[in-house]
């Protein structure tokens, strides 16, 4: 066995490649780690659960299990909301994905966590009131309440399709690539099904009670080790100008040009925009943190509060990645930066909790990824088909939903191999399948002329047509053809188009449908109303505009 090397935090360490040996200290933090992180979800969860049945006791309600199992009891205050946000985007690929994406084209990364801010800002004015007034537990239940049965179907297929292909597939790769430098002789596969197996124990026994409270922890405890790595960075590179100069002026900023080949200027409108949309106002694994919040205002508070997080997120994960030119010019793959800069510039123990960190991060977006998926095949489609099934066959049934969805996620996470870079994959691919749930949503609430046949035909026409789009131009060809933020924005248009004409040539829809699931100006001035008298730091609107001006402050400094 090597020797251990223990690396100290100076302007004299980086720059050499790494032993990547895991000491004994490293692997008992990791193991200590993830017991600790096992054990408490499940013991709060149920301490929260065994309150909140003797809350509706004292108050005569009847529990519902279901409820409990998938939504927490919808009994969740702002902090945690916020948390379980953060933590379910922040999955391996802010780690792995972001520090390797800002090695390979610079800060402009960070647009898509930049444009996540404004987006929830969008979302908690104009359609989070709508998803709570609904009482849905799904959103496809919502598309049904809104417009019919055929387009519950054919979002909750496109749900599980984005659940196990793209988001855990995702989030598993990302765990197995940090594996693989600590590991080489271990299979990808192997990696993959052990970390998934470490999610779900949690998932499957505790529902989204677990599952939030575990978020929260994770968050957390991947903030610091974020805040850890970008302190040890910045302390091992020679000066900022000269980290600077080895990045070059396009590296440096968040706005390029518009034939830039990764992130041109107009895709922040025609594909960052749309993307984020999709991920934060129409993702069922995301939303359904909001949808257990114990209010409506708790549910926006626990959305600002991601979205001041998500702006961290450049100093924090971005730019070590950056810092990583200057200090690795020669990494072959852009994956490896972050586990480089853990074994190369922290010291033994600190480093396992940096690792147990990423793992808790990659964990805990599967556990939300599985909850999410297990509340759409039991609420969605055996609830829908066979609704007089029992309270305690629906949980039964998410939890063998859970098991399926993660055998099929494992065994696609492998190829995910085949794209440059982790972040790459899940742009590219969400942006050829998202702009028709995009436009089927937003129109739903703007417009009330929007049909049911509509949006059915829509997302039935174009998620299709955005498949095949994504493999000739992506898959297929040495090169894409097109760059994938501009073909989101053409298919956005097309569905916008489609929905707007098959709508005007059919009937309006009832007006039970459109009354209460559709945006009215009276909304606001109801609202303002209410809104008076409220102190300054309760207020949503005086917390949105601070972060929008934060988030401003910020873009234009960088750009």
């Amino acid at each position: 066995m090597t020797a251990d090397v223990l690396l100290p935090l100076s302007g004299s360490s980086g720059g050499g490649m790494p032993d990547f040996t895991v000491r004994a200290l490293d692997l008992s933090v990791i193991i200590g780690y993830l017991v600790l992180s096992r054990i408490i979800p499940l013991v709060a969860g149920a301490r929260m659960k065994r309150k909140a049945h003797a809350e509706a006791q004292a108050s005569g309600k009847e529990s519902d299990a279901s409820e409990d199992y998938f939504l927490g009891g919808r009994n969740f205050i702002w902090p945690f909301v916020g948390l379980s946000l953060v933590a379910t985007n922040m999955s391996g690929a802010t780690f792995v994905g972001l520090a390797g994406g800002a090695y390979e084209q610079g800060i402009s990364i960070f647009a898509y966590e930049w444009m996540s801010a404004v987006i929830l800002v969008v979302f908690i004015f104009f359609i989070l009131p709508f998803y709570l007034r609904s009482k849905v537990f799904t959103l496809p239940e919502y598309l049904e309440q809104r417009y019919d049965r055929r387009s519950r179907m054919a979002f909750a297929g496109f749900n599980l399709f984005a659940n196990m292909f793209i988001d855990m597939a995702a989030a598993l790769f990302a765990g197995a690539v940090v594996v693989k430098v600590l590991y080489p002789d271990i299979p990808m596969i192997v990696s993959v099904a052990v970390l998934a197996i470490l999610a779900a124990i949690y998932t499957v026994i505790g529902g989204l009670g677990a599952v939030m409270i575990s978020d929260s922890i994770q968050a957390t405890v991947t903030l610091l080790g974020g805040v850890i790595v970008l302190i040890a960075t910045f302390n091992a590179i020679e000066s900022w100008d000269s980290m600077a100069q080895a990045a070059g002026d396009e590296k440096m900023s968040l706005i390029l040009p518009a034939d830039n080949a990764d992130l041109p200027w107009p895709g922040l409108i025609t594909g960052v925009l749309v993307v984020g949309l999709y991920y934060w106002t129409t993702n069922q694994l995301v939303v359904q943190r909001t949808l257990g919040a114990k209010s409506l205002d708790h549910g926006r508070w626990g959305s600002l509060l991601a979205g001041f997080i998500k702006l961290a997120f450049l100093f924090l994960f971005i730019f070590p990645g950056v810092m990583a030119i200057s200090l690795y010019p020669n990494l072959d793959n852009p994956d490896t930066v972050f586990p480089t800069l853990v074994f190369d510039l922290l010291p033994v123990g600190l480093r396992g909790l940096i690792l147990a960190a990423v793992i808790a991060a990659i964990t805990s977006t599967v556990d939300s990824i599985l909850n999410s998926a297990s509340t759409i095949v039991t609420m969605d489609f055996v609830k829908t088909l066979r609704p007089d099934t029992s309270q305690r066959a629906l949980v039964f049934t998410g939890r063998v939903a859970t098991v399926v969805a993660l055998v099929v996620a494992i065994l696609w996470a492998p190829f995910i191999a085949q794209f440059d870079t982790l972040y790459n994959y899940l742009q590219s691919v969400l942006s050829f399948l998202v702009p028709p749930v995009v436009a089927v949503f937003l129109a739903g609430i703007a417009w009330k002329r929007i049909s049911g046949t509509a949006a059915f035909l829509t997302l039935i026409i174009m998620q299709p047509v955005g498949l095949i789009a994504f493999v000739l131009t992506q898959v297929l060809p040495e090169e894409p053809s097109i760059q994938f933020l501009y073909a989101a924005g053409i298919s956005t248009a097309l569905s916008v188009l489609l929905l707007v004409v098959i709508s005007l040539l059919g009937p309006s829809p009832d007006e039970s449908k459109t009354a209460e699931l559709t945006w009215k100006s009276e909304y606001w001035t109801e609202e303002s109303q209410a809104l008076q008298g409220t102190a300054v730091w309760a207020n949503y609107r005086v917390i949105s505009v601070v972060l929008l001006a934060l988030t401003a402050v910020i873009v234009v400094v960088w750009a």
